[in-house]
C-alpha cells in the first residue's frame, strides 16, 4: 500500500527528522521490532517514525551504491513482520510499502505514534521457539533505539492518557467532513504514490490509509488534525483556528487594515504568507560604487516571517479559542500564538533565543507542514529566523512570553533604514510647509529646548539635517529680534546656539 508521503524525499531525509528515519541494510528481526516499538511508543511525540530496510547507512545518510534487497525474499519479510509484531503489547502493526528506489527493492515501514502506549517487545527475538524473554518498553534516544530505564517507563505510562490532541479522533464530526478532493490535492503536491489512488476509493479507506482515523471500530471518527488540514472550515471545531493580520501604521487606528485567513492550516498559512509578502515587505536598493551587485535590504525579511508564522501554526493549541495574531506598526512586527513554550525552557533560554524543546504539542500537524516544505526540521526554526534577520542587518528579534507560558510573542523590529526612510518622508513633507508655519515651528522648538544649536535644532523639529530653508528663517527671526546667539560677538563660534528672546 503507498504511504502519504513522498518516499524519495524520506529516504533522503529532506522533510523527516533524522531521529524519525532509521536505515537496516537487510531484515533484522530482533533490532527492527524494538525500533517499531520504540517509535509506537513516540515518547517525545515526534509523530512515530519510519524503518527503511534494503538500505544502509552512512554518516546519517543512505549508504551508495543502494544495496536493496531480493525480490524473492519480499514476501516471505512481510509474513515475518506481521509475525514478529504480534509479539509487541499491545498488538501494533506499521504500515508497510515496497518501493523501487535506484532500480533496487526496498520495504519502508511506517510506524506512527500508536494511541495504546506503552508498548512493549521481546527484548531478544529469536526464530526459536523454545526461547523466551522478557518483555520490555524502548523508546528513541536521539537517532537510536534505547530500553527504557525505569524513569523513562514512567514517563510512558503517564504519557498514556495523554494523546495530542491533533491525533485524537473528534467525536462531533464524521469521516465524510473531510475532503477527498483537499487529500487528492495535498497527496499530489508532496508526490506520493497514494494520490493516483486517491479519487476511486471510499474516503473512509483513503483516510484509513493516511492515518486519519480513530476511535472503537464501531464508532470510527476523523482525527481532529484530518478536520484541520482536510476541512474547508476547520474552524467549525476549533474556534478561531485563523490567522489575523493587522497593519497599524499610527498609534490612533487611522489608516489601520485588518485581514483574516480561514480555511485549512496550510491555505490559510500560504495566503497569510503571501499576503505579506506582495503587501508589507518593503525593499530598499542601494547601488553601491565599484560593486557590480547593488545592496538589497528588506523592512523584514521574508525567511524569518515565513519560519515565524509557520512554526505559530504548528506548535499553537487548536483548544485554546484565540487566533494567530500578526500585528505590523511602524517599528515592529508582532507574531502571537498560545500558549507559549513549556516550563522545561527557561527564562534564560528565551532571552538567549535557545528554545529547544523535547516534546511536540502537535506530533501530526508538523508531519502534514514538514511534508509541505512549510517547516524545517526539529528545533532548526529560531536558528533560521536568527540567521535571516543577521544577513539582512536587522536587529535581533525579541522572543516574549509571561510566568504562565499563557502566550509567545516574537518581535521582528523593523530595519533601522525604513525608519530613516519614514523621518525622510516627513521631511519632504515639512519642506512644504508655508513660511509662517515654519518660523513658528522654530520658535516654539526653541521654547521646549532652551538653548540648542542650529544643526540640533533641525533634529528636534524631524529633520536628518538644518536645510537653507531652516538657515533663512533663523536669519529672519534673528534680524527681527525673536531669537538670538548666546554668543554675539562671534556668530561663527563652534559652541554657538541659538534662544528665544521673545514669544510674540
Amino acid at each position: 500500500m503507498a504511504l502519504p508521503v513522498n518516499i524519495i524525499d524520506l529516504i533522503n531525509r529532506r522533510t523527516v527528522e533524522n531521529a524519525r528515519v532509521e536505515y537496516k541494510h537487510d531484515w533484522n528481526p530482533e533490532s527492527i521490532i524494538h525500533t517499531i516499538t520504540a517509535f509506537a511508543n513516540d515518547i517525545d511525540n515526534w509523530g512515530g517514525g519510519y524503518v527503511i530496510i534494503g538500505v544502509g547507512e552512512e554518516n546519517g545518510m543512505p549508504k551508495l551504491p543502494v544495496k536493496g534487497l531480493s525480490r524473492n525474499s519480499i514476501d516471505t519479510i512481510n509474513r515475518e513482520i506481521l509475525q514478529k509484531c504480534n509479539l509487541i503489547e499491545p498488538r501494533y502493526i506499521p504500515v508497510v510499502e515496497h518501493v523501487i528506489y535506484e532500480g533496487v527493492d526496498v520495504l519502508v515501514l511506517w510506524a506512527p505514534g500508536g494511541d495504546a502506549r506503552p508498548y512493549k517487545c521481546p527484548s531478544i527475538i529469536s526464530s526459536d521457539k523454545s526461547t523466551k524473554s522478557e518483555k520490555a518498553y524502548y523508546i528513541r534516544a536521539l537517532s537510536n533505539t534505547v530500553r527504557a530505564n525505569r524513569q523513562e517507563e514512567k514517563e510512558l505510562f503517564a504519557l498514556s492518557e495523554n494523546v495530542p490532541f491533533d491525533d485524537r479522533a473528534n467525536v462531533k464530526a464524521n469521516i465524510e467532513d473531510m475532503r477527498p478532493s483537499l487529500m487528492s490535492e495535498y497527496l499530489y503536491s508532496i508526490g506520493s504514490d497514494l494520490y493516483r489512488e486517491a479519487l476511486k476509493r471510499p474516503i473512509t479507506d483513503l483516510a484509513t490509509d493516511m492515518h486519519l482515523v480513530g476511535g472503537p471500530s464501531e464508532m470510527r471518527k476523523p482525527l481532529n488534525v484530518g478536520l484541520m488540514f482536510f476541512n474547508e472550515h476547520p474552524e467549525n471545531y476549533f474556534g478561531y483556528a485563523r490567522i489575523e493580520i493587522v497593519d497599524k501604521p499610527d498609534p490612533t487606528g487611522k489608516g489601520m487594515t485588518e485581514k483574516v485567513f480561514t480555511g485549512p492550516l496550510d491555505r490559510q498559512l500560504r495566503d497569510a504568507l503571501s499576503y505579506i509578502k506582495n503587501y508589507i515587505i518593503k525593499e530598499k536598493v542601494t547601488k553601491v560604487s565599484g560593486q557590480a551587485e547593488a545592496e538589497r535590504i528588506y523592512n523584514y525579511p521574508y525567511d524569518a516571517i515565513e519560519e515565524t508564522l509557520s512554526n505559530a501554526v504548528y506548535h499553537k493549541s487548536y483548544q485554546i479559542r484565540e487566533p494567530i495574531t500578526v500585528t505590523i506598526t511602524p517599528d515592529k512586527m508582532e507574531i502571537t500564538s498560545l500558549p507559549g513554550p513549556d516550563r522545561t525552557i527557561t527564562d534564560e533560554d528565551i532571552a538567549n533565543c535557545k528554545m529547544i524543546s523535547r516534546r511536540y504539542r502537535n506530533r501530526r500537524i508538523g508531519d502534514f507542514l514538514k511534508e509541505l516544505k512549510l517547516v524545517e526540521g526539529r528545533n532548526t526554526g529560531i536558528p533560521t529566523i536568527l540567521s535571516a534577520m543577521g544577513k539582512n542587518g536587522s536587529a535581533k528579534p525579541v522572543f516574549e512570553t509571561n510566568d504562565e507560558r499563557a502566550y509567545l510573542t516574537v518581535i521582528l523590529p523593523v530595519h533601522q533604514a525604513f525608519i530613516l526612510e519614514k523621518t525622510s518622508t516627513v521631511v519632504t513633507q515639512k519642506k512644504k510647509k508655508h513660511p509662517d508655519a515654519l518660523k513658528n515651528l522654530i520658535i516654539a522648538t526653541l521654547k521646549k529646548k532652551g538653548e540648542i544649536s542650529t544643526s540640533d535644532l533641525a533634529l528636534a523639529m524631524g529633520y536628518k539635517k538644518a536645510t537653507q530653508s531652516i538657515s533663512n528663517y533663523v536669519k529672519e527671526l534673528l534680524s527681527n529680534g525673536k531669537i538670538e546667539y548666546t554668543i554675539p560677538d562671534n556668530p561663527r563660534s563652534r559652541h554657538q546656539k541659538l534662544r528665544l528672546i521673545s514669544c510674540d
